[in-house]
């Protein structure tokens, strides 16, 4: 017997999703708030953009590195769970068949028949299936650590030089102005592509994103007036 399954999900788009949404973001808000900040001060425009490439070098490097190192941890705990499971069914694989049919009775299956399911799966992948009831593991959300740190660096950077390249596009006394604007509108596309890929509100992911962005350029521009003097 063959069964079809036409519907699509996304819930498989999580793990990268969450990585490219993250760098591009933080590629933008970071790069931008600096160049704004740095633009208020009254720096020349070799200083401006100098801060602007050293931001999105370092940047994507620490993106990097922190998704790595976050990941991996997650991955550690993964793997730490998944063999203290397993021993657990090498010694007592009655009392882990005990505890998947409860499983199965709590979701509202009668004693019974999740007797029976908690059988078959476990004689087909009994791992697998204490993976993903006990411990909520499957293939799909899987910690992928190599993967998180590329995503996030390479869309940090593509995000970063974004507002890099207006900067370099608008030198003078605009520069800090053209940026925000320019930047704003990056995030809010960026809200409704994140927002349409996972599904979710189109207004609301666009406002989010704009919103704090809107608000670290703010805060860093008023440093860089504050602080900053003529050069």
């Amino acid at each position: 017997m063959q069964f079809h399954h036409p519907e699509s999900h996304r819930t498989h788009r999580t793990g990268w999703l969450r990585a490219a949404v993250l760098g591009a973001n933080d590629g933008i808000v970071s790069t931008a708030s600096l160049i704004v900040g740095i633009a208020a001060s009254r720096a020349a425009q070799h200083d401006i953009l100098l801060a602007g490439a050293a931001g999105l070098a370092a940047g994507a490097m620490s993106m990097a590195a922190g998704e790595y190192v976050s990941v991996s941890s997650q991955a550690d705990t993964e793997k730490a769970d998944l063999a203290r499971e397993r021993k657990e069914l090498e010694e007592n694989h009655s009392h882990e068949l005990d505890e998947l049919t409860g499983i199965y009775i709590r979701r509202g299956l009668d004693p019974q028949l999740a007797e029976q399911v908690a059988i078959q799966l476990m004689d087909h992948d009994a791992l697998g299936a204490h993976a993903l009831e006990e411990l909520g593991i499957s293939e799909q959300g899987a910690a992928r650590p190599l993967q998180a740190a590329l995503t996030s660096a390479f869309t940090f950077s593509i995000g970063a030089a974004l507002p890099l390249l207006i900067a370099l596009w608008a030198p003078g006394p605009d520069t800090g102005l053209a940026v925000a604007a320019s930047s704003l509108l990056f995030l809010a596309l960026l809200g409704l592509v994140s927002a349409y890929t996972g599904g979710s509100s189109l207004s609301r992911g666009a406002f989010r994103v704009t919103f704090w962005g809107a608000l670290a350029m703010g805060l860093t521009a008023g440093v860089g007036r504050l602080f900053g003097t003529a050069v």
